[in-house]
């Protein structure tokens, strides 16, 4: 728990976008920590101490007997409370308001999801400073149950068709509850009323990365003393802003090790070693496993056995070089926010476990060594953030995900050499496709797969049989949801006869338009 910044508390009631909550404080440089509500206890409020509270949305109703609720303790430590729809219900129902539960809930009252329109009451509100410029404020709305009676003390600031109290506020005790969601983005001047409820609550917005540096490089250094610590590399975004940020706190007490399994991208082994050599003279042990990866993966077509496959082998060769950095107690991991909210999701409540995050499969627990994990405050941008304070390559900063296991989750069907080879060049003319045309950093992650299928086709007069592959680009805030890239058709139609004409053993492309959900990102 960091305790060098004046601190915002949200307690989770189980919304799929309460991480966006976090996310518009963040921007403005307010330090927030998501909590589910069965761990906020009073003695946890006690040593949080939060400046500000904020209750989450979520999918429960209040008006069911045992749903979440917060402690009571959180509208008596004097601070400010933001409720946001399932917030603003549990608000109002436990300081003596009413809830009435909508058809969904099993009772009459209206539900409203979607767009809606909030109209401004007669009197004014310091939250809403900036709003109703209009006449009414596009918003979000997301809920079967509605507020039916207000809490003594609060009063109406704003009004929807189906949400006669869609913005509440007891101006004496700082209590404010909207029934819309301002964290997303079809609420456009929600921001505006998160700057408002911050500045209310005193922040100063003190979280900024170059305090995070200095904070983090001490942490480490008191965390690991004078012993050593190995980093696994894998030359993506989160792993070498930790690994430079570690190198940063203790110098050559840092052993990084980059596994070559022989499923990278065109070139990336030479990139990333070249970088961390270079520009850092960071310790870096090159492990070429190709041979022992591919030897295993040849022929296999199952994606769960592929996957096995390569956890196994890359706990098997980490293990290996780990022994041989004599001293090493620690063991680096690139953990990010998201993941340590997924992990600690409660399970069997109002919201379930996304997932149960471990970066290096199974790896801590066989090795026994202890954890260093920098980065587990912050989310994807401010890893980049923090990357460019640390002065990393912007080429390296701004890098798009690729996978643990690489390309062999993009090479569906059977796994073997030539299609790797083929999957490797078409690849990399999309990605010199997409650099050249300016849209590299317009997109979250774009990639090739090669398909288990050969077609039929006609080149030079001749007939061939050759695989098809599928181009992929997504636009993304942290991956969880995706939108595919909107390519014009001159600039699909230019890349498909330039991977056609370049990459032998290829006669056919297709572009993927699946959004996540429901489809994921990667193929496999």
């Amino acid at each position: 728990m960091d305790t060098s910044h004046d601190r915002l508390l949200i307690i989770d009631f189980g919304s799929q976008v309460t991480q966006l909550i976090a996310r518009r404080l963040r921007e403005l440089n307010v330090y927030c920590e998501i909590h589910p509500f069965q761990n906020v206890t009073d003695g946890f409020l006690l040593e949080f101490a939060p400046r500000a509270v904020i209750l989450s949305g979520g999918p429960a109703s209040v008006v069911h007997e045992g749903s979440p609720r917060p402690p009571a303790l959180v509208f008596e430590l004097g601070v400010p409370v933001l409720g946001i729809c399932y917030g603003q219900q549990v608000m109002m129902q436990m300081l003596g308001g009413r809830v009435e539960g909508g058809k969904i809930s099993g009772g009459g009252g209206t539900a409203e999801f979607g767009r809606a329109f909030v109209a401004p009451a007669e009197q004014n509100l310091p939250l809403l400073d900036g709003w109703f410029a209009a006449e009414k404020e596009q918003v979000w709305m997301s809920h079967g149950d509605h507020v039916a009676e207000l809490a003594p003390g609060f009063e109406v600031f704003g009004t929807s068709p189906n949400a006669p109290y869609a913005i509440t506020a007891d101006t004496t005790r700082h209590f404010y509850a909207v029934q819309f969601h301002p964290e997303v983005h079809h609420t456009p001047n929600g921001a505006r009323l998160y700057e408002n409820f911050v500045r209310l609550a005193g922040f100063t917005g003190d979280w900024t990365m170059g305090a995070y540096r200095e904070q983090a490089i001490a942490q480490i250094r008191e965390q690991v003393g004078d012993k050593r610590v190995i980093c696994g590399l894998s030359g993506g975004v989160d792993s070498s802003v930790a690994a430079v940020l570690i190198h940063e706190a203790i110098g050559d007490q840092l052993t990084c090790v980059f596994v070559d399994h022989g499923l990278l991208r065109e070139n990336e082994a030479d990139e990333v070693v070249a970088m961390f050599r270079d520009n850092y003279n960071i310790p870096l042990t090159h492990a070429d496993e190709t041979e022992r990866f591919l030897g295993e993966l040849d022929g296999q077509s199952d994606p769960e056995t592929k996957r096995k496959i390569i956890g196994r082998l890359f706990i098997d060769v980490f293990q290996k070089y780990a022994d041989q950095v004599e001293g090493a107690e620690f063991l680096a991991q690139g953990t990010l926010y998201p993941d340590v909210i997924e992990s600690v999701s409660f399970s069997g409540g109002p919201s379930v476990t996304i997932k149960s995050h471990h970066n290096v499969g199974g790896l801590p627990e066989k090795m026994g060594l202890k954890l260093v994990e920098p980065l587990r405050e912050l989310f994807k941008d401010e890893v980049r953030a923090l990357g460019r304070e640390l002065g990393l390559p912007a080429s390296f900063i701004g890098r798009h995900p690729f996978p643990g296991p690489g390309l062999a989750i993009r090479c569906p069907g059977e796994i073997t050499r030539p299609k790797l080879d083929i999957l490797r060049k078409a690849d990399a003319v999309y990605i010199d496709q997409i650099r050249r045309h300016g849209l590299y950093d317009d997109i979250w992650q774009a990639f090739v797969a090669i398909l288990p299928v050969r077609t039929v086709g006609v080149m030079g007069d001749g007939r061939t049989y050759d695989y098809a592959c599928a181009l992929r680009a997504v636009t993304s805030v942290d991956g969880m949801t995706a939108d595919y890239y909107p390519f014009t058709h001159e600039f699909l139609g230019e890349t498909a006869t330039r991977i056609i004409n370049e990459v032998p053993g290829i006669n056919r492309v297709t572009y993927d338009i699946t959004s996540k959900p429901p489809g994921t990102i990667e193929w496999e």
